[in-house]
């Protein structure tokens, strides 16, 4: 009967073990993060979008033939502060905007030349426009 005993208790200790090592790491693993709350677009997010993306071009532009200005970029950072209070994503794409306007024009122009000024006052104007479109029909 001891030889069938031993076996046995050591098989019970062994799952006892498994089971007390399975129940640990269960009490180990990390919690849940969070569920994600998803961020609903505004109705002019796309018109930002396009403001964010004139923001950087400008900045771009004037930087480059009027040399160590930031009041674009802090027109952006601005606008990030109002409008994407705790939505990380919609301040990425609005950022990302910012980012393509200002990477497209560095693609283009190195140096300031006629068409980089047009350039700059025509997007200056575009982005005049847009702003004054979005408090007209969704502001304060």
């Amino acid at each position: 009967m001891l030889k069938f005993i031993l076996p046995v208790a050591l098989l019970v200790a062994l799952c006892a073990g498994d089971s007390f090592a399975q129940q640990k790491k269960k009490e180990e693993a990390p919690a849940e993060p969070p569920p994600v709350v998803e961020e609903k677009p505004a109705p002019y997010d796309s018109k930002i979008m396009r403001l964010a993306e004139i923001l950087g071009s400008v900045h771009y532009l004037r930087n480059l033939c009027n040399g160590g200005e930031s009041e674009w970029r802090q027109m952006m950072e601005s606008l990030l502060a109002e409008e994407t209070k705790g939505e990380p994503q919609r301040a990425a794409r609005f950022t990302a905007a910012f980012n393509r306007g200002y990477r497209s024009f560095a693609a283009t122009y190195v140096k300031c030349t006629p068409q980089a000024i047009a350039a700059e006052e025509k997007y200056r104007a575009e982005g005049a426009t847009l702003a004054t479109e979005i408090t007209a029909r969704f502001g304060n």
